[in-house]
C-alpha cells in the first residue's frame, strides 16, 4: 500500500509555520514596478498602434513620433516641432508584436538591475538621454536620409551598457533581491578588465556588424536594423553610467 506523503515539522498547508510566522512568498514576477510601468505603457502604446488606430492614424503616428534624419536638414523655423520630441518620442513605439516583445525582454533583464541601483527619476533620465544619443548616431550615419526609425533598442542598449559598469563579474557581480544597490561602480577601465563584459561586449559589436552588414532577423521583425542607434545608446549607459548613477556613501 502507499503511504500518503508526510509533511516535514513545522510545514503549513496554509503558508504559515507552526511557530506561527508567515513562511516566505516568492513573487511570480520578481520585477521593479518602474519597469512593470514601463512596459505597460510600451505596451499600450503598440495596442493603441495596432487595435485602436486606422491603418492611416498608425502611420501618422509613426511619422509623427518616430525619427527621421530628415528633419535636421531643413531649418527648424520651416517646420514643426516634430525634430524636438522625435529623439525621444520614437523609443515608445514598434512595428510589430514581435518586435515589443523583443525589446520588452531585455529592458526587464537590464532594466531591473540599473533601475534598482539609480531609482525612478534617474532611470527616467537614462531612458531620455540614451534614446536622444541613439537618435543622434542614427541621424550622423544617416544624415539627410528619408529613414524613420521606433524602437526601444537603443534605450536597452545603453543599460546594458550601464550593467557593465556594475553587473557584470568580479567585485560587479549582482546579489540578492535588491540587486546593485550595494555594489560598487567601475570605471571604464576597470569594467574593461573584466572578462565577462568584454566577451559580452565583443558578441554583442558582433551582431551589430551583422546588422549593419544587412543580416536580417527572420520573422516579422524583419526590417532593417538601426545598428548605430544601438551602439549611440550603449556609448552613453557605458561611458555615462557615473552621471547617473547614485552618489555612493564611502565606509
Amino acid at each position: 500500500m502507499d503511504e500518503m506523503p508526510t509533511r516535514p515539522p513545522g510545514d503549513d498547508p496554509r503558508g504559515e509555520d507552526r511557530s506561527g510566522r508567515e513562511a516566505e512568498r516568492v513573487p511570480v514576477f520578481n520585477l521593479p514596478s518602474g519597469i512593470l510601468y514601463a512596459l505597460g505603457f510600451l505596451a499600450l502604446v503598440y495596442f493603441v498602434q495596432s487595435v485602436i488606430l486606422s491603418p492611416a492614424s498608425a502611420e501618422w503616428l509613426a511619422v509623427e513620433f518616430g525619427f527621421s534624419p530628415l528633419r535636421y536638414v531643413y531649418g527648424f523655423s520651416d517646420q514643426g516641432l516634430e525634430w524636438l520630441w522625435t529623439p525621444v518620442t520614437y523609443s515608445f513605439l514598434h512595428g510589430s508584436l514581435e518586435h515589443l516583445g523583443f525589446n520588452g525582454l531585455w529592458l526587464a533583464a537590464f532594466g531591473t538591475p540599473v533601475l534598482r541601483r539609480i531609482g525612478v527619476a534617474r532611470f527616467v533620465a537614462l531612458w531620455i538621454v540614451s534614446a536622444a544619443g541613439g537618435a543622434l548616431l542614427h541621424a550622423l550615419v544617416n544624415w539627410g536620409q528619408p529613414t524613420l526609425m521606433i524602437g526601444a533598442s537603443g534605450v536597452i542598449s545603453a543599460l546594458m551598457g550601464a550593467a557593465c559598469r556594475f553587473a557584470f563579474g568580479g567585485r560587479g557581480r549582482i546579489v540578492g533581491r535588491h540587486a546593485g544597490v550595494a555594489v560598487p561602480r567601475l570605471t571604464v577601465l576597470e569594467s574593461l578588465q573584466q572578462r565577462t563584459v568584454v566577451v559580452f561586449i565583443a558578441f554583442w559589436l558582433f551582431g551589430n556588424l551583422l546588422f549593419a552588414l544587412g543580416l536580417p532577423l527572420l520573422g516579422e521583425y524583419s526590417g532593417a536594423i538601426a545598428w548605430d542607434a544601438h551602439i549611440g545608446g550603449f556609448l552613453v549607459g557605458f561611458l555615462g553610467f557615473t552621471l547617473f548613477d547614485r552618489p555612493r556613501r564611502a565606509s
